[in-house]
């Protein structure tokens, strides 16, 4: 019996056509494939070659699709449990090779050496990063061993080397402190697994010194990479009563997701500062934004890295794993993050603005090659070509500052007494005449 054949009409059949491997192409891969076996100068090994065609095939994608081979496949999974042998710091592998520091880990040799957000390492050990010289394992090693990188820095004139030694990484995402009576500081670093427990305790102990009840909060998400995306959902949670927190948007139905608050808001509606800058990226773009939204905080500081995007590891049968970005993340007002980032309410500028040398590119998802174009960057793009009071638009032109010191904390702390003030207090309830 033959085989049915799909109606033009049919709603299966442009899916069945899009989703079926082009037989032209395959058979223009395989020519290719035995012309290098065959005739290249030396022999090809076919593992490595084939290998190699994987990661072209994710290349032209957009800088978070990435080929993890078994040993980074293992490391991502061992950098959302906060423990790992290396230097501390978050990283971004570009399509030169190079690797852009999304940003340093508090209290880890990365950030005692002085590596900085924005900082590209151009080479390990004196061996040069291409395109072809991409092993993410250069970084990582057994503690107590040296790494020397070389590294291309805004305003600096020339490349320079800085020495850094590996140790065993025990990150504490989460730190706090009393700025003052009443007003609490919170900082996370990154989200990883325990980072929401771990911001309910210190929440608390804040709470009991401050004699049961805080006036305030600062939030402090400078340089946080981001992480664990639940971790984020649940500390928003934590600080909200009800509400939308973040939605996904994917092509496929399983990408599509939404989070919302449950009642009960651990900060008893004390008002939140939250206190960002341009290494702020993904999950706390996630919390700042769902805060903000739902008019649960104020944001401060300078626009946010607009990593907007949601990865999925798909585990392979040989132990490798595919890094494939499936899905954009939407703030509670249904406003994508994706390459614009989140502005803030108030901006704050650095002791000194950065100063970029020719080639250099500004801390923002925007400025990536083959970035994933955010929905309001192309449609400004499109409408607005050459218009200069349009750039919020074009790529990396309205990045943010990385704002480092204790000058921002205390600039939000400012923020959050205003809104401590404006609160009236509750007033007693008089009986009514009758």
């Amino acid at each position: 019996m033959d085989a049915p054949v799909a109606s033009s009409d049919d709603p299966n059949a442009a899916e069945s056509a899009a989703t079926r491997v082009p037989l032209a192409e395959i058979q223009r891969y395989v020519a290719v494939y035995n012309a290098v076996k065959e005739a290249y100068v030396e022999p090809v090994d076919d593992r490595k070659l084939m290998q190699s065609a994987i990661q072209g095939l994710l290349l032209d994608l957009d800088p978070h699709s990435a080929y993890l081979v078994k040993e980074d496949a293992q490391a991502f999974d061992q950098d959302s449990s906060g423990m790992y042998d290396g230097i501390g710091v978050e990283v971004m592998r570009q399509s030169d090779g190079s690797v852009r520091v999304i940003a340093p880990i508090d209290g880890t040799p990365a950030q005692r050496a002085g590596i900085k957000s924005a900082d590209v390492i151009i080479a390990v050990d004196g061996k040069a990063l291409t395109p072809v010289e991409q092993d993410d394992d250069l970084l990582r090693g057994a503690p107590g061993s040296s790494v020397v990188l070389t590294i291309v820095r805004e305003g600096a004139p020339k490349p320079f080397d800085v020495t850094v030694q590996r140790e065993t990484i025990h990150v504490a995402s989460v730190r706090s402190r009393m700025l003052e009576p009443g007003y609490g500081y919170i900082r996370l670093s990154q989200f990883q697994a325990d980072t929401a427990e771990d911001f309910e305790r210190q929440l608390a102990a804040l709470q009991q010194q401050s004699g049961g009840k805080l006036r305030g909060l600062v939030l402090d998400l400078r340089s946080n990479p981001g992480g664990l995306l639940t971790a984020a959902v649940q500390i928003a949670d934590d600080l909200l009563d009800a509400g939308k927190i973040v939605s996904t948007k994917g092509r496929v139905p399983i990408s599509d997701a939404e989070f919302g608050a449950t009642p009960g808001d651990r900060l008893d509606n004390a008002p939140v500062v939250v206190l960002v800058d341009a290494g702020s990226a993904s999950a706390s773009e996630v919390l700042a934004g769902a805060l903000r939204d739902n008019n649960r905080a104020r944001v401060v500081g300078s626009r946010t890295f607009g990593k907007g995007s949601v990865q999925t590891v798909l585990p392979l049968d040989n132990g490798d794993s595919v890094k494939l970005t499936t899905a954009r993340y939407y703030t509670p007002s249904g406003k994508s993050i994706q390459a614009q980032g989140i502005s803030p309410d108030v901006v704050l500028q650095p002791d000194q603005p950065p100063i970029l040398l020719p080639g250099q590119q500004p801390v923002a998802e925007a400025s990536l090659s083959r970035h994933l174009h955010g929905e309001e960057e192309a449609d400004v793009g499109r409408e607005n070509e050459g218009n200069d009071d349009a750039k919020d638009g074009h790529a990396g032109s309205n990045a943010g500052a990385v704002l480092d010191g204790d000058k921002p904390i205390a600039a939000a702390l400012a923020e959050l007494k205003k809104l401590a003030a404006a609160i009236k207090p509750a007033q007693p309830t008089r009986p009514a005449r009758k």
